[in-house]
């Protein structure tokens, strides 16, 4: 196999991964925030529920959270399992294993917030959503991009764990290609498709981090 018919092969499953990529950030990153908002309800339950189930999604091993994901509308519900369920059943497990992750962190970012700022918005005439959304929100998202930024690089990285539902992302087409070739190239080529990859996410995270330097 030539280089250009391998780079082409790579860049199809490479496809793959973006989508899994953007599919999860779009869909985690608002999840997560209202995750969040449970975790710190003052309704015990409520709070109680959320805390169980990022604990799962965090202390679970993935794999095993894309398996059930796949399998539990068959054995729970009766519902035959399509091909084509496949890669909904990958952004579902991503979403919802993500969303924790995020959550937390919005959280640690939202309770940095002195309470002061609450007291003085209330003064100031703002209402609860008002004061969120206007005032706590914006310092949040400047205090919580660091970690933000680790766990969308991790989940580049991670985008490879869709060959667990056989869905054939570029990791899988690498693999698939070196077994054929007998060679460490296409490994290394995927290698390097991913570092492009997270290089690109660390530079336009950094560059939001620095539109949201107040002390410049």
């Amino acid at each position: 196999m030539s280089i250009a018919t391998m780079v082409a092969e790579l860049a199809k499953g490479m496809v793959v991964s973006t989508e899994v990529f953007v599919l999860t950030l779009l869909f985690s990153l608002p999840l997560g925030l209202i995750l969040s908002f449970g975790r710190m309800s003052a309704h015990a339950p409520l709070c109680f529920l959320t805390k169980i189930y990022i604990s799962l999604m965090r202390g679970t091993p993935f794999m095993l959270q894309l398996i059930v994901v796949y399998f539990a509308p068959f054995y729970i519900f009766g519902i035959k399992i399509s091909a084509g369920y496949r890669f909904t059943a990958v952004i579902l497990a991503f979403v919802l294993n993500y969303a924790a992750y995020f959550a937390e962190i919005y959280r640690a970012g939202i309770e940095s917030i002195p309470v002061g700022q609450y007291e003085a918005a209330k003064v100031l005439g703002y209402n609860k959503v008002q004061t969120f959304f206007k005032i706590i929100l914006p310092q949040v998202v400047k205090r919580i991009l660091p970690p933000v930024t680790n766990e969308t690089i991790t989940l580049v990285k991670d985008t490879s764990l869709a060959f667990v539902l056989a869905v054939t992302e570029m990791f899988t087409v690498a693999k698939q290609i070196a077994a054929k070739e007998a060679s460490m190239m296409p490994l290394m080529a995927a290698g390097a498709f991913y570092y492009i990859f997270n290089l690109v996410v660390a530079m336009v995270m950094e560059r939001l981090e620095k539109k949201m330097n107040y002390f410049r």
